[in-house]
């Protein structure tokens, strides 16, 4: 027999399901969380534990009263048991992403460094090439300060803040930018160059390399999970329609 659902006066069938689920665009969230279940089905949490999840989401909604808990669950069509497990599902989802990347962060971090570290810099943009020189030269002598300038003559949004950007990651700004900031010291000025239709004039104001702290530590574990979780997507490949067979008939 075919399989049914209903929301409302609407009877779905099953493979309208699927039709669906890819309409609303939420098949790749469909089968992400099909793997995280599978992956945390045997991370255990303690009872003390369970306890604070339960707290901390019973705070979170205030719903710390049996009467206001009541009357959320019903809200949410939930019963007890199951608010219970959507609850300590993020609690355990954590205890394995910890127990499976925590040890391999250190060396995670240093291939992604250069990837990390972040810069403040300051650039003037113009088409004019005559005056980048003489904008370059005004700087370098010291006549006029870099973010007058950039106010004054920059023609790109960088104008709006003295021609100052960042914190960005190093990478994150066109690649002859890029390259020019990785060999700076700070406060070092380069001399107009070709950028497509620009000539640009760029410093680094700031050099902020990546550190391994608490912060950066959560920040790769979760990069890793992500990476492990699009690759499992795609080996999954595609939610379909089962065919039928005399053992899954006889069970039905």
């Amino acid at each position: 027999m075919t399989g049914l659902y209903q929301a409302g006066n609407r009877v779905i069938q099953a493979d309208e399901m699927l039709v669906l689920l890819n309409r609303y665009q939420l098949m790749p969230q469909f089968l992400r969380g099909l793997i995280v279940d599978e992956a945390i089905a045997e991370i255990d949490l303690g009872e003390e534990e369970r306890k604070s999840a339960i707290t901390q989401t019973e705070a979170q909604y205030q719903i710390s009263s049996p009467e206001a808990k009541q009357a959320w669950l019903q809200s949410q069509g939930l019963s007890q048991e199951q608010f219970e497990e959507i609850v300590v599902r993020p609690f355990q989802l954590e205890k394995f992403k910890q127990g499976t990347w925590s040890s391999k962060v250190e060396s995670y971090f240093l291939t992604r460094k250069s990837y990390l570290d972040q810069v403040v810099y300051s650039l003037i943009r113009t088409k004019d090439l005559g005056l980048a020189q003489e904008i370059y030269f005004r700087i370098q002598e010291g006549e006029q300060n870099f973010s007058e300038l950039a106010k004054q003559y920059s023609q790109g949004p960088e104008a709006n803040t003295g021609g100052v950007l960042g914190p960005v990651p190093i990478r994150q700004p066109h690649p002859l930018i890029g390259q020019l900031l990785s060999v700076s010291q700070p406060g070092q000025l380069w001399q107009p160059r070709a950028l497509a239709e620009w000539f640009v004039i760029v410093r680094l104001d700031k050099f902020m390399p990546a550190q391994l702290d608490d912060a950066m530590r959560r920040r790769l574990i979760d990069e890793m999970f992500e990476t492990w979780l699009s690759e499992q997507v795609k080996k999954m490949g595609t939610l379909h329609l089962a065919e039928k067979t005399e053992e899954s008939v006889a069970i039905v």
